[in-house]
């Protein structure tokens, strides 16, 4: 017996925090009952558990898609002001991948799409330390104390983010025109926090481009193109997220 929000999650229907909404929205049934209560347990084996009306299947093999987000495009499965989603994106992809985690809109990258809720889970939450790598263009060039404040970490939203790694790759331009190039290593993902951490030291970010996650890099993969994870990979992203091995 298992909750229904994992249930959910393993079924790739979404990631448990979103399940749980569908529960409490009365989307979720179990043997023909409607129900709204969290931590509702049941059998996959003996159970028919439907979302909207569409029974879930439990046998098929999970996806795990690397895309690499370009700018302008938003981060979720649909958008209420019409703007181009990565689902859209996915062309000839059939099954219900979501993103592992966000880029914003302005920002691009690498960025991981599962049906696989329980390592999206892990890939997520702070407690695995799964490292996140980005390439960030400010404007200006930092001074090496203000980058060692953001080593120690800095304030955001009245709690210190945790300790970083930054450093200092390229420059061009001089005075107001003079742009830094940096590598940022984060193992927390707050929203927008590599800009906001740069905004809090005096220097925007001009350009923001994720490199790699976990052990997973983008590579020369192009901007709007994705490819499937190989066997490989999956099981050294797992690992990397204290997942069992597939």
């Amino acid at each position: 017996m298992e909750r229904l929000q994992k249930l959910l999650s393993m079924a790739g229907i979404a990631s448990r925090r979103a399940s749980e909404e569908l529960i409490l929205q009365g989307r979720v049934e179990v043997n023909g009952e409607i129900v709204r209560t969290l931590g509702t347990k049941a059998d996959p084996a003996h159970d028919t558990i439907k979302v909207d009306g569409r029974r879930l299947r439990f046998d098929a093999r999970p996806r795990y898609i690397l895309l690499n987000k370009p700018k302008g495009v938003v981060t979720t499965r649909n958008d209420p002001e019409r703007r181009r989603t990565v689902i859209d994106l996915l062309k000839g992809v059939r099954e219900y991948v979501y993103p592992v985690g966000r880029l914003d809109y302005d920002s691009e990258g690498l960025l991981l799409l599962t049906s696989d809720g329980d390592l999206a889970a892990r890939l997520t939450h702070p407690r695995h330390e799964v490292e996140r790598v980005y390439e960030a263009v400010v404007v200006g060039a930092p001074s090496d104390d203000a980058l060692e404040k953001l080593r120690r970490g800095v304030f955001l939203d009245g709690e210190r983010t945790s300790p970083a790694e930054v450093r200092r790759t390229g420059g061009s331009g001089k005075r107001r025109q003079e742009l830094t190039t940096l590598v940022v290593t984060l193992r927390e993902g707050r929203n927008r926090q590599v800009r906001r951490m740069f905004a809090s030291i005096g220097h925007p970010v001009r350009k923001l481009t994720r490199t790699r996650m976990g052990p997973i890099k983008l590579g020369e993969l192009r901007p709007g193109h994705f490819r499937d994870l190989t066997p490989a990979e999956v099981e050294r992203l797992k690992k990397a997220a204290g997942a069992e091995k597939p």
